[in-house]
């Protein structure tokens, strides 16, 4: 299993656009194989940095998941809606692997 760590900056004035657009990624990425873990938005502290998480099973469904993301009807609505909104000035993408017993 490899999960995906994203830390967003977004725009503090657009907290609720990125929020409808995150609601947007869950219900996607869970129906396309993989489990959303969740998004975590700002409350106290730093008011630009936002955190989501999901799994896959592998590396290579992970990589399958985004071949198919180009033609997801959901998925370029959800990537249209931010183009328009500009909630997220970036992002950084890790993989990591758990540690289990």
């Amino acid at each position: 299993m490899i999960t995906c760590y994203l830390k967003y900056v977004i725009d503090a004035h657009k907290i609720p656009e990125f929020e409808d657009y995150a609601r947007r990624w869950i219900p996607i990425v869970n129906r396309m194989g993989g489990t959303h873990h969740g998004y975590f938005l700002p409350h106290e502290g730093t008011s630009n940095i936002a955190y989501a998480l999901f799994s896959f099973p592998s590396l290579a469904a992970y990589e399958d998941y985004r071949n198919r993301m180009a033609d997801d009807p959901d998925c370029v609505a959800t990537l249209d809606f931010e183009k328009r909104n500009r909630s997220i000035i970036s992002y950084d993408r890790s993989f990591m692997r758990p540690v289990l017993d």
